[in-house]
């Protein structure tokens, strides 16, 4: 088989979690472009308007569901229309996430909660959803998570101090590894991508702060751009990804190996 074939995604259908701005909607372009047909969620509804109109520009097949992933009612209410309007779930990319900088201990308790129950209880209600619904009796599927070097890592209290934010990354990375195990007599791959720095909406505060240390503490020295993501997750959606499971792939311009 080509290469080209084995990274096209026609026919196939990705649903991109918190997929209306930042690392999410760089993805769903990603997807689109190599032909699959997008399903997408975000909390907000307005901003998943504009989401989806600026992917039906680009003449992508898309339908968006409004979703709070902490909410287990609210996956239900997600996955199922998805599924309705699809008939199947193929590529899942967990995206949806949130922070809560403070020192551990002054953390509060909401805010704990609040990173927890996104990042890492509600990809697990996610996952568990559209593999009970689609990819487990499909006996295929393409999971990706989106993790964090922040989840390989301690903190650098001189930079930020984000406990509940690397606490959950870091069970994101191993959530990766044991669903691989479990579900590849299914022949669903699971797979996590681990970002460094990117500019969006949630690191804007943080990088006006750090920017400048982190991009001197990087070898690539710069920080991520709006291309670096696409072809990693595309190959991990694709069929040239079929025999790569459990594995946690940094794009950090290398800042994780100094």
């Amino acid at each position: 088989m080509s290469v080209k074939k084995l990274l096209d995604l026609s026919g196939k259908v990705a649903l991109v979690t918190g997929g209306s701005r930042g690392l999410g909607l760089q993805i769903a372009e990603a997807m689109g472009e190599m032909g699959a047909k997008l399903a997408l969620t975000a909390r907000k509804a307005d901003e998943l308007a504009q989401a989806k109109e600026h992917l039906e520009r680009m003449h992508f097949e898309i339908f968006t569901h409004a979703c709070d992933h902490s909410k287990a009612a609210s996956v239900q209410s997600a996955v199922t229309a998805m599924m309705q309007q699809y008939g199947q779930i193929d590529i899942l990319i967990n995206n949806a996430g949130t922070s809560w900088g403070a020192p551990a201990e002054e953390h509060p308790l909401e805010g704990w909660q609040k990173v927890i129950d996104l990042n890492l209880t509600g990809l697990f209600l996610t996952t568990q959803l559209v593999g009970k619904l689609s990819m487990i009796p499909r006996r295929h599927g393409r999971i990706v998570n989106i993790a964090s070097i922040a989840g390989l890592l301690g903190n650098d209290v001189h930079l930020q101090r984000s406990l509940a934010y690397n606490t959950s990354k870091g069970g994101v990375v191993n959530f990766t590894r044991a669903l691989a195990a479990e579900w590849g007599q299914y022949n669903i791959t699971v797979n996590a991508i681990a970002p460094g720095f990117f500019p969006s909406k949630m690191t804007k505060g943080i990088l006006q702060q750090i920017g400048e240390t982190t991009i001197a503490h990087t070898p690539l020295a710069r920080l991520g751009s709006d291309e670096d993501l696409k072809g990693l997750a595309v190959l991990l959606a694709s069929d040239a990804s079929a025999h790569i499971t459990g594995q946690i792939v940094a794009v950090d311009g290398g800042a994780t190996i100094i």
